[in-house]
């Protein structure tokens, strides 16, 4: 009789462990294929000087975006709301500060007070190879983003400040497998994030090989080929490279440029990189900080950057050399010159 009742408690022992069993995987399941809602974004600040020119001038910086203030400067907070389900979701990316405000520029048309919308989008996973955008989506365009996070060096390039920052739109991405991937895109004219008051529309398409990235965009005219990529030529030292071309015949306007990102790191927590860009334009207005020229000019800019990470915040020491074909800055007398100098240091805490 004691073997029986010993049997017997084996036997429920061995049914409740089952029991316990399947229902964690069955909730590990539901887990998993539960709707995620995620929240994330990043804050940061700079200190920025020039070297070679007043720093009580808000125009003499390099021509590009972004790190263009003077002194203790503040970049902008980023606040992502995401919801990723298994075949629907959405991202609302809201940015606050003059990062955010040179960002979205040319969005405060509805608003009288203007808008904080950098994207805003829906998106539907149609199959595993296909997944359809609706919305405001940061370009598909370029080396370097908004988010001063996902950037190696804090101040931007010339070809990202003059490219396009954002679409609205409707876009289509395709996954064609062997690491090949395409997408097209049909959206209102560059910049117009907000709706569309010209009744013009902008085309755009994109191939992609395992990292490396072609892209096409005509928007008003004007027309762009853009190529980003990178490679990792070993486990510390990793080379970007971005290079961008754009033509808009009607408007007597174009811009071409290349930019070489080769980055090392020497430890876990810091690595050094450079960026080296070449940049010409005709007539539009990127280079020259006096307001005083016009037609073809070009420039070679250095920017020698640090980054050092103590666990979400990451310090960025940088130095920068802008070297005109024309006198596009001014000295520390005031009088014209072709070059630039400047130092900054900034610092971006994410989440």
């Amino acid at each position: 009789m004691k073997t029986i009742i010993n049997t017997n408690f084996g036997k429920i022992f061995i049914l409740a462990l089952l029991t316990v069993t399947v229902t964690t995987a069955v909730a590990q399941e539901e887990e998993e294929t539960k709707p995620k809602f995620s929240f994330s974004g990043s804050v940061d600040a700079y200190y920025r000087a020039n070297l070679t020119a007043p720093n009580d001038e808000e125009a003499i910086a390099p021509g590009s975006s972004f790190a263009q203030l003077p002194g203790f400067s503040l970049g902008m907070a980023n606040v992502i709301a995401a919801y990723e389900g298994e075949k629907v979701g959405f991202v609302a990316d809201l940015v606050f500060g003059p990062r955010g405000t040179d960002a979205i520029f040319a969005s405060p048309m509805y608003s009288a007070t203007g808008d904080i919308v950098n994207q805003l989008y829906v998106y539907w996973n149609v199959s595993d190879a296909v997944t359809l955008t609706f919305g405001n989506f940061n370009t598909f365009l370029g080396y370097e983003v908004i988010s001063p996070v996902a950037n190696f060096n804090y101040s931007t390039s010339y070809l990202f400040s003059y490219g396009p920052f954002s679409h609205t739109g409707l876009k289509a991405d395709f996954d064609l497998g062997s690491d090949w991937s395409a997408m097209v895109a049909v959206m209102n004219p560059t910049d117009l994030t907000e709706f569309n008051p010209t009744g013009d529309y902008a085309v755009g398409a994109q191939l992609g090989y395992s990292g490396q990235f072609l892209n096409f965009l005509y928007s008003q005219g004007g027309f762009e080929i853009d190529y980003t990529g990178g490679f990792d030529l070993s486990d510390e030292f990793f080379l970007g490279l971005n290079a961008a071309y754009y033509d808009n015949s009607d408007a007597d306007v174009d811009f071409a440029g290349v930019a070489l990102y080769p980055q090392y790191k020497t430890s876990e927590n810091f690595t050094i990189g450079l960026r080296g860009e070449y940049f010409t334009e005709t007539n539009v207005g990127a280079i020259d900080q006096t307001e005083l020229l016009s037609g073809d000019i070009n420039v070679f800019a250095l920017t020698l950057t640090g980054s050092a990470t103590i666990g979400d915040l990451i310090l960025k020491p940088e130095i920068r050399l802008d070297s005109a074909s024309e006198d596009a800055f001014i000295d520390n007398d005031l009088a014209p010159t072709g070059s630039l100098a400047s130092v900054l240091f900034a610092a971006i805490y994410s989440f």
